[in-house]
């Protein structure tokens, strides 16, 4: 067979179902992902602005939210957190690192019946509480871990 030809059939081929993947809405553009990026909330530098830009300005301490963390982290560079919310209808969680240069760490939405559960690894660059903050049926909770560092991961 021609190499050319089989080329051709090969490219052909991966373009076909390329056009069926992004048809059928399974392939995101990078402007429909970076519309639901809270660029406000990653960028400030206050973790009162990092509440606001979550809409939880003011959140209720709840006992229902769980954070494994190590309470004394050897290398801030590479620190576990789970966070678990036993909190009904639990929306999203986030997490904010609260003597980070930029606080909010991440944030996950969770679809409707979805487990209230994420597992990270965030970088520390000094002795810190973790927050977790939950949105369940509209409205926000919040609980807080201290992770100590003893070797900072943010330059330190």
């Amino acid at each position: 067979m021609n190499p050319l030809r089989r080329t051709f059939l090969k490219l052909t081929g991966a373009a076909g179902t390329l056009a069926l993947v992004v048809g059928a809405g399974l392939l995101k553009t990078r402007e429909a992902l970076a519309a639901t990026w809270n660029k406000t909330g990653f960028e400030s530098k206050a973790v009162a602005d990092a509440l606001k830009s979550l809409g939880a300005a003011s959140p209720a301490e709840s006992k229902d939210i769980i954070i494994t963390a190590p309470d004394i982290a050897e290398n801030g560079a590479v620190v576990p957190i789970a966070v678990t919310s036993k909190i009904p209808n639990t929306q999203s969680i986030s997490i904010i690192a609260e003597k980070n240069p930029f606080p909010l760490s991440s944030t996950y939405d969770l679809s409707n019946g979805g487990e209230a559960y994420v597992s990270t690894r965030l970088k520390l660059g000094e002795t810190s509480n973790v927050r977790a903050v939950i949105k369940a049926d509209g409205k926000f909770y919040t609980a807080a871990k201290e992770v100590k560092v003893t070797i900072g991961g943010c330059g330190g």
